[in-house]
């Protein structure tokens, strides 16, 4: 099966009731584990690059991987470019083989985040490739993404029609209280999703899909791992996942996930380490960080996505 479009996913995502997962890929063993548990599980898949992975393991690397996933599944596999900040990155990815980019023109203004993201958007339709907006700004750290608390702020409703409209985007990222990174929320401060703003631009633009970037919510068991061999992780990370399935089920079709399968990844590579301090093969160590991606993706695709048995 080819490449598929995430405008072809989020139709039958927002008809179905579940969002499909957009999953970081850096390297070999992360895109095996996220399309090895797709696979399994039967789930639409979406493999998102940023421009620090281009960086780190460049275009042609990536590519070629993504290509050997397509090979081995049978599953629907869309390819993504996360936080593109100008048109130069976009078209490299359009005319690279992507099947959808993300513009970010969150940290502009109104007028000029409308102007650069309808250059993208007529760009990418010429060439059969979905286009993400972005209205609002999350706070966090994450590759390029950097945006300091006093700086985000909440997507606002009236604007989404007039973004919508004059720029053709197929999705729009908002945001309602989602973070960046392994956000670490204070001991008894409770993370809260502005469900209210989400609802209002669901109400303005019926049937279109909605993102959330910046959903980090991690199990329970994955940071006891990581404290036990050496991590110094706080007791809550992210987002609740009930709150994250309520939005699953409404009109957001996308949920980006990154720190998750990262803290996953490395959690399994520090314990095999410790426990194994004299081996120093990476096929070792490699083998049980891929297989805590996995696990952490079937995870989200059961528990928060909905979209088992979606492909």
């Amino acid at each position: 099966m080819p490449l598929t479009t995430t405008g072809e996913m989020f139709k039958k995502a927002y008809a179905g009731g579940y969002a499909v997962g957009a999953f970081n890929v850096n390297n070999m063993e992360i895109v095996q584990g996220i399309t090895e548990a797709a696979q399994e599980l039967r789930s639409p898949v979406i493999l998102q690059v940023s421009a620090g992975a281009r960086k780190y393991a460049s275009h042609t690397y990536l590519m070629k991987l993504v290509e050997a996933a397509v090979a081995e599944t049978d599953i629907p596999i869309a390819l993504h470019l996360d936080h593109g900040a100008d048109f130069d990155i976009c078209k490299s990815c359009i005319d690279g083989g992507f099947t959808s980019v993300m513009i970010d023109g969150s940290h502009h203004g109104f007028a000029e985040n409308i102007e650069l993201t309808k250059k993208v958007v007529d760009y990418a339709h010429s060439k059969g490739v979905s286009v993400e907006g972005e209205l609002g700004q999350l706070a966090g750290i994450e590759d390029a993404v950097n945006v300091s608390a006093e700086n985000a702020s909440y997507t606002q409703p009236g604007q989404v029609e007039e973004f919508v409209g004059k720029t053709g985007v197929d999705s729009l990222a908002i945001a309602i209280g989602t973070s960046h990174g392994a956000f670490k929320f204070k001991p008894g401060v409770e993370p809260q999703l502005r469900f209210d703003i989400l609802e209002e631009v669901a109400g303005r633009l019926p049937g279109f899909p909605i993102v959330l970037h910046g959903a980090s919510s991690v199990p329970r068991e994955f940071i006891d791992e990581i404290n036990q061999y050496g991590g110094v992780l706080p007791g809550a990370i992210g987002i609740p996942e009930e709150m994250l399935r309520r939005a699953a089920g409404s009109a957001v079709c996308k949920i980006n996930i990154d720190s998750d399968i990262r803290m996953a990844m490395t959690a399994a590579i520090r314990k095999y380490l410790a426990l194994n301090p004299d081996k120093f093969d990476p096929r070792e160590y490699l083998k049980p960080a891929r297989q805590a991606v996995k696990d952490m993706v079937a995870h989200k695709i059961r528990n928060v996505l909905g979209c088992e048995g979606k492909a």
